[in-house]
C-alpha cells in the first residue's frame, strides 16, 4: 500500500479506479511560499517542485519504507499563473480572462521511497476555452460552486466544467489532475504493483 500525499477527490478516484491501494495523508506544506520561491521557473518545473514537496513532508511523517505519492497541476493562460481561486468572486475572475484563450494545464507526480525523490514526471495538456458569456459563468458558478474552489482552473472536467471548452488536447488523466499511466508504469518498475 502506498501514501497518496493529497487529499483531491480526483486523484483518490483515479487510483481507486485503477486498483491501487493506498491510504491518503495530506502533505502540509505552503504552497504559495514554494511557488514564490521559484519566481521565474516554468510551469512543469513549479509544478514538479510542488509535488515533491508534498511527497517529502509527507514522507517525514509516517513511520515506515511505504511508497509516497505526491502531486499537484497548475494553469497557466499566456504568462499568467493561476492558483485555486480563493472567493466565489475570484473564479469569476479567472474565468473572465481565461474566457476565449488556451490554458495550459500542468500536471506533475512524484514518488519518494526511503525519503528520497525516486521518479518524477511532468506532463501538459492544453485546452481551448470557449467565449464565456457573463451570464454562463454566473449559471456555471450558482451549479459548481464550492467543489470548483479546489480545482485549479476552476473546473471539474468530468462534470460541468467540460462545458468550458470547445477543443482538448492531452491525456485525460493529466486533465483530471495527475499523469495516472506513467505513475502506473513507475509503482509496477517499483515492485508496488504487479508487472
Amino acid at each position: 500500500m502506498i501514501i497518496l500525499a493529497s487529499q483531491s477527490a480526483s486523484r483518490r478516484s483515479m487510483l481507486e479506479a485503477a486498483g491501487v491501494a493506498f491510504e491518503p495523508i495530506p502533505a502540509a506544506i505552503d504552497e504559495r511560499a514554494l511557488e514564490a520561491s521559484l519566481q521565474g521557473a516554468r510551469a512543469d518545473q513549479v509544478a514538479l517542485k510542488l509535488a515533491e514537496a508534498k511527497a517529502l513532508a509527507v514522507a517525514e511523517t509516517v513511520q515506515d519504507d511505504r511508497l509516497v505519492l505526491g502531486s499537484d497541476s497548475l494553469v497557466l493562460v499566456g504568462e499568467d499563473r493561476f492558483d485555486k481561486p480563493r472567493s466565489r468572486e475570484e473564479a469569476a475572475e479567472h474565468l473572465r480572462r481565461f474566457s476565449g484563450r488556451v490554458m495550459q494545464l500542468h500536471s506533475a507526480a512524484a514518488i519518494v521511497r526511503g525519503g528520497k525523490i525516486a521518479w518524477h514526471h511532468a506532463a501538459i495538456a492544453s485546452l481551448q476555452v470557449r467565449q464565456l458569456s457573463d451570464s454562463f459563468i454566473e449559471t456555471y458558478l450558482d451549479a459548481e460552486w464550492p467543489e470548483v474552489s479546489h480545482c485549479v482552473g476552476v473546473f471539474r472536467i468530468e462534470a460541468m466544467g467540460v462545458q468550458l471548452f470547445e477543443r482538448i488536447d492531452g491525456d485525460w488523466f493529466t486533465i483530471l489532475g495527475m499523469p495516472l499511466l506513467p505513475v502506473l508504469a513507475a509503482l509496477r518498475e517499483m515492485g508496488e504493483l504487479p508487472a
